[in-house]
């Protein structure tokens, strides 16, 4: 699929830097099946990430070395992936017989007409899509552009936990790689389906939509599981550290069901409710076939029965791992409950076959 930079590698480290944590995954593969050498999830300081965007460098790069020792990986090539909101995405057409060097000039030449920034200031890649549909002499590019500080300031974060970016994707891109993993998990032929991966953060909701397994339409809204760790900070008087640990172990009071969970609840679905209407607004479709909740608020209990029975629409929590053999140093259990949360990581990690 698609990097910004492309080098080849044996196995990557697949990185995701989200707004509060660092997820780890290292996979390997024998035959067509997976198995998770390395797994580990790092909190990173209170905005380190600022919606997406690195903001302390020595914060990430800290936890980038806590993430490695505790997952105990050897490996130090990786792959990180920049947000959607941060890349600009455009298909055009060019001749079927372009090498890809060819294409490389060409698309150079012409890449201001697509690209609002100075050339020197953005990282390019393509990939090629396919036969237009007119002609099989055309065949259909992805071109992505971002910012060249994007992608440096992640190669630098890295490289303070002596790491080697080797690949720098996109979110949404890793995201629909890992879909692969879950297509066999859904009723029907998952690759003729339209499928809405609600990805629930800390602090930003993803809508992203896939079509014949391509993503066809991205939204990101400021709504996340922070939302709930402060309503019970506010109500029962605890740290914000104590807070994520109640909310992940429980303990907390009687009411915390009815009065706190449950808005909470409510207020997701309507989240995801909202993002699919603007995304029917958008176009040629009124309806998905499926939900796929990601992101670490998907592991809450009986979310995915309330937005089915609320939205009328087949309801799974991701989980790329199933069917997947672990070393012997991944806790089963650990990674199960994270797994909605580790759809990036994954699908980062799923580049070093490329």
């Amino acid at each position: 699929m698609l990097g910004l930079i492309k080098k080849k590698a044996n196995t990557l480290l697949g990185l995701d830097i989200s707004s509060t944590s660092v997820k780890l995954i290292e996979l390997s593969r024998s035959g067509g099946r997976y198995r998770v050498e390395a797994y580990a999830v790092e909190p990173l300081p209170a905005n380190a990430v600022v919606e997406k965007n690195i903001a302390e460098m020595e914060g990430v790069g800290n936890a980038l070395t806590r993430v490695l020792a505790k997952a105990k990986a050897s490996n130090r090539s990786a792959a990180v992936a920049v947000a959607g909101s941060a890349v600009i995405t455009k298909t055009i057409e060019m001749d079927a017989g372009l090498s890809d060097d060819e294409m490389e000039t060409q698309l150079k030449i012409e890449a201001d007409q697509y690209i609002p920034y100075p050339l020197e200031e953005v990282a390019i890649d393509f990939e090629v899509q396919g036969p237009t549909a007119r002609s099989s002499e055309r065949v259909e590019v992805l071109l992505a552009a971002c910012r060249k500080e994007n992608v440096e300031v992640r190669e630098a974060a890295l490289a303070l936990a002596g790491l080697n970016a080797r690949v720098v994707d996109v979110e949404a891109y890793a995201l629909e790689r890992a879909y692969e993993l879950l297509a066999p998990q859904l009723e029907g032929d998952a690759n003729r389906m339209t499928v809405a991966i609600v990805d629930v953060g800390a602090t930003m909701t993803t809508l992203s939509v896939l079509h014949n397994g391509r993503t066809i339409y991205m939204r990101e809204q400021l709504f996340g599981g922070r939302q709930l760790t402060e309503e019970i900070q506010r109500r029962y008087g605890l740290s914000n550290e104590e807070a994520g640990l109640a909310k992940k172990q429980g303990g907390l009071p009687d009411d915390y069901d009815s009065e706190v969970l449950t808005p909470f609840k409510d207020a997701v679905v309507q989240q995801v409710s909202r993002s699919l209407q603007f995304f029917f607004a958008a176009g040629q479709f009124n309806d998905v076939d499926c939900i796929v909740l990601a992101g670490g608020t998907a592991s809450i209990g009986g979310l995915d029965r309330l937005i089915q029975q609320k939205i009328g629409t087949t309801t799974v929590v991701a989980n790329p791992f199933l069917g997947m053999s672990l070393s012997s140093k991944v806790n089963a259990a650990a990674l199960a409950s994270d797994a909605p949360a580790l759809m990036i990581a994954c699908g980062l990690a799923m580049r070093s076959f490329d």
